[in-house]
């Protein structure tokens, strides 16, 4: 289908990998103008070898996505969604739908960009305390008055914990055994960010535990061969995403933390800026480079 395309549009989770970029390269594409902010998804070394320009739409969506973090955060504090259930059944009893006060918790964030930010400032207005951790531009959150700590402080410290920071070699699987195991008991882990930053089947074992008492994602390690597509006429083949959906106090989102209408908006109108840029051969300042 992309061949003979210059330029090829792609999202979150298309699979750019070395096959796929020689295929595109093969066929003469030049750009790969992607819809979304991560890049993760494609191997910017052998797109540079290849001669293939990658442009993104950085922080299309950040309210929506620290909303939508906020969102989970209710739902699973005061048991929503099996709320919601009981009610349709007639049945209005507040047995096991005990929930909690963000009053006077600590949330603890990691990834101090803009999105990290925005939960901040929604959580403080909650009356929790914010800690922050981000190693590599703090200065942002201790203007806005936020205490920037070391990982295992916040993991130590926290009754909620937010992850907000890119995938990368460094932080993928930032949640780990090792990493629950510094955890308070009966911590709330919300994950909108990348599905890789946490290893699910240990959070899975975490939560049967009750090490982890509620777990919030938008996002899965696996979502790849699940998001996007309707799959409730078959069986899921991943076990792990099974067993957690089966949970109560698990809450999974398909990916649509972004989805606004704003924020769709402004993907729209970036992703054609940055196709215009490189057509008419302007600065691309939404590049996305390898990272030496």
């Amino acid at each position: 289908m992309a061949n003979g395309a210059q330029i090829v549009s792609a999202f979150v989770n298309d699979d750019l990998n070395t096959d796929t970029l020689e295929v595109l390269a093969a066929g003469g594409t030049e750009l790969i103008a992607l819809r979304c902010a991560g890049y993760n998804q494609v191997d910017l070394a052998v797109a540079k070898q290849l001669g293939i320009s990658v442009v993104n739409v950085p922080a299309y969506s950040p309210y929506a996505v620290a909303e939508h973090t906020v969102a989970l955060m209710l739902a699973l504090s005061r048991k929503l969604p099996r709320s919601y259930n009981r009610v349709r059944d007639g049945n209005f009893s507040l047995d096991g739908l005990l929930g909690f006060d963000f009053h006077g918790k600590k949330v603890g964030i990691i990834g101090g960009g803009k999105i990290g930010r925005l939960v901040g400032e929604r959580m403080s207005a909650f009356g929790c305390e914010v800690i922050i951790h981000e190693p590599i531009n703090p200065q942002p959150c201790i203007d806005q008055g936020f205490e920037v700590v070391a990982l295992d402080q916040l993991l130590m410290e926290s009754d909620i914990i937010s992850l907000h920071c890119p995938l990368t070699e460094d932080t993928r699987y930032i949640i780990d055994t090792g990493a629950i195991l510094k955890m308070k008991q009966g911590v709330m882990l919300i994950n909108t960010s990348r599905g890789g930053l946490v290893d699910t089947a240990a959070v899975l074992s975490a939560l049967k535990k009750h090490k982890v008492a509620y777990l919030g994602m938008d996002v899965y390690e696996q979502e790849g061969s699940l998001f996007f597509d309707d799959h409730s006429s078959e069986i899921i083949q991943d076990d792990v995403f099974q067993r957690l959906i089966t949970l109560p106090n698990v809450l999974i989102t398909g990916h649509q933390a972004y989805f606004t209408k704003e924020a769709l908006r402004h993907i729209s109108e970036t992703t054609v800026a940055n196709i215009v840029a490189f057509v008419t051969q302007q600065p691309l300042i939404n590049e996305v480079k390898v990272r030496l």
